[in-house]
């Protein structure tokens, strides 16, 4: 293991007990130190080991063993990491195993990794036609999923007449019930669901304030939400960087991809912040148990329904259904509905692709006869 100096300058940039215990679990590989994954590009990695940045291809053995287990390196990992010859890049040999993971699904139904080894998932969404609470809920299971604390953060506030109503209607939506007076800054959480929600002005140095409480020195950050929500430019202003941002586009004001890799910063305050491209369509990969917890009220009112194999949809005397935001309610009966899908062995999803297909005909036939 690096010496104690080493392990003072990783905890700046997310070292913590686990990944420390995770190191120590197996051999350390020869000539190797420890370091984290930073960015990812086609045909490398860049690590930081706490002093410095280096270039890192994939050890070939590394390699194989991500193939067998269809994953893949993905920013905010830690691996031992080999030094090269001056000039040449050095090597990422082994991964240690993360103390959490954001994954999805991908259109094939795989999981594609995201990032690892996070504290807080802060949920941008812009108070302009970006704002979609259904939405929201999605990035929301998708935070919980990796037992990783979520922030609301509305961006745009310049530009909105009242955040503080916003502020509301994210709350109320969410079930929030506690009372409390929602401002645009103030960053209370609500009691219900242990879910912050701020508004900021993601160019104004005031944003740095009112994320202050999640930016602790060596705390990770992912930053998630749809394109052209305002993640790079409020991952600038917290970061004191100067990345390319672009318009959102005339007309329909939806986003362009401004971030196109996911890269990990240094907040000013220490904080290590990955800023990740715009995610447009978001398959989650999480089973029915994980997306119950993800909507803890939905479960504690449950408890008062008529019926207790209750489905929340039709049934007289539902709780949940008189109590739930309706938006609130249609995003976990689809969701679920995903979830429960996604579960399905390949034979029964074979099946179920058949009787769509064969109804899409019948119904085209159908439709032929009437013309």
């Amino acid at each position: 293991m690096p010496d104690s100096l080493d392990l003072r300058a990783l905890r700046d940039i997310g070292l913590t007990h686990d990944t420390v215990q995770a190191a120590l679990a197996r051999p350390r590989p020869d000539c190797s130190r420890l370091a984290r994954v930073i960015e990812i590009q086609r045909d490398h990695v860049v690590v930081h080991d706490g002093d410095d940045t280096h270039t890192a291809a994939i050890w070939p053995t590394l390699r194989v063993a991500l193939e067998l287990a269809r994953e893949v390196l993905v920013v905010g990992d830690w691996v031992w990491w080999r030094a090269a010859a001056v000039g040449e890049r050095g090597w990422a040999v082994e991964r240690l195993a993360a103390r959490n993971r954001l994954t999805r699904r991908d259109p094939a139904g795989g999981r594609q990794g995201l990032v690892a080894n996070i504290d807080t998932a802060l949920l941008v969404m812009g108070l302009d036609h970006d704002f979609n609470l259904r939405r929201l809920d999605r990035f929301l299971v998708l935070a919980h999923s990796a037992s990783a604390r979520a922030v609301v953060v509305l961006t745009k506030a310049d530009g909105c007449a009242d955040p503080a109503s916003a502020i509301a209607r994210v709350r109320g939506h969410l079930g929030a019930t506690d009372g409390h007076d929602a401002h645009a800054h103030d960053g209370e959480a609500d009691a219900a669901n242990k879910i912050d929600v701020v508004a900021v002005d993601g160019r104004s140095p005031a944003a740095v304030d009112a994320l202050s409480p999640w930016l602790a020195c060596g705390s990770t950050l992912v930053m998630l939400g749809s394109s052209g929500a305002g993640k790079t430019t409020l991952a600038n202003t917290l970061t004191g960087a100067d990345a390319l941002t672009g318009a959102v586009r005339d007309g329909d004001e939806r986003g362009q991809h401004t971030t196109t890799v996911r890269t990990l910063r240094r907040t000013a305050g220490g904080a290590c912040l990955i800023d990740t491209p715009g995610l447009r369509q978001l398959w989650l990969d999480a089973d029915a148990d994980e997306l119950q917890g993800a909507f803890p009220e939905i479960g504690r009112l449950a408890a008062q329904c008529r019926y207790r194999n209750c489905r929340h949809e039709s049934e007289p005397g539902c709780a949940v259904r008189e109590t739930v935001p309706p938006e609130r309610l249609k995003s976990f009966h689809k969701l679920l509905r995903e979830a429960r899908r996604d579960q399905v062995d390949v034979f029964e999803r074979r099946r179920q692709v058949a009787v769509h297909k064969q109804r899409t005909r019948d119904s085209r036939q159908r439709q032929a006869g009437r013309e």
